[in-house]
């Protein structure tokens, strides 16, 4: 794993497919384990079925580095924003940055269209911690989750000094 914590890391983002899910399904479940049994909410099937629920290959890429296939993100355009539905690292890949570099290749491709970008995050997970770390405002929350928005409709403006 020392090879991930090298600045030069390659991502590749590739489309997903129906045929994926089960994989996807697999690594979701990995990588919120430890949140869920913190609130005592782990279920295996609950968690296989709410990805199954909402499950859109058209909107899912792969996270892959090098062979390694390390997650994936889910972004479905709305009407009025793009949901970023899942950002998933499997824990053995947490911490080198993989999750902060997708999630600047999702801004990019937010901005490039003056896009503002919603996201939800499970309560006690570490995931609130890293959506306020990259510019996600809390916006809401609920008896399960917390709701954040990135808003860059408009440029940012800086004040003359």
């Amino acid at each position: 794993m020392d090879a991930f914590a090298d600045e030069s890391i390659d991502i590749v983002l590739k489309p997903a497919s129906a045929a994926d899910f089960e994989a996807l399904a697999a690594l979701r479940i990995e990588a919120m384990r430890e949140s869920l049994e913190r609130i005592g909410r782990f279920d295996r099937e609950r968690a296989r079925q709410r990805l199954r629920s909402g499950f859109s290959p058209d909107h899912t890429r792969h996270i892959e580095v090098g062979a390694n296939r390390v997650g994936f993100v889910v972004v479905k355009p709305q009407s009025d924003a793009w949901l970023l539905d899942h950002l998933y690292i499997h824990p053995g890949f947490q911490g080198y940055g993989i999750g902060a570099a997708v999630l600047e290749r999702v801004f990019e491709e937010a901005d490039a269209g003056h896009w503002p970008i919603h996201v939800t995050a499970l309560r006690e997970s570490d995931s609130n911690r890293f959506y306020l770390r990259h510019g996600f405002v809390k916006v809401g929350e609920d008896e399960w989750d917390i709701h954040y928005l990135r808003d860059r409709r408009q440029p940012d403006c800086k004040a003359d000094l």
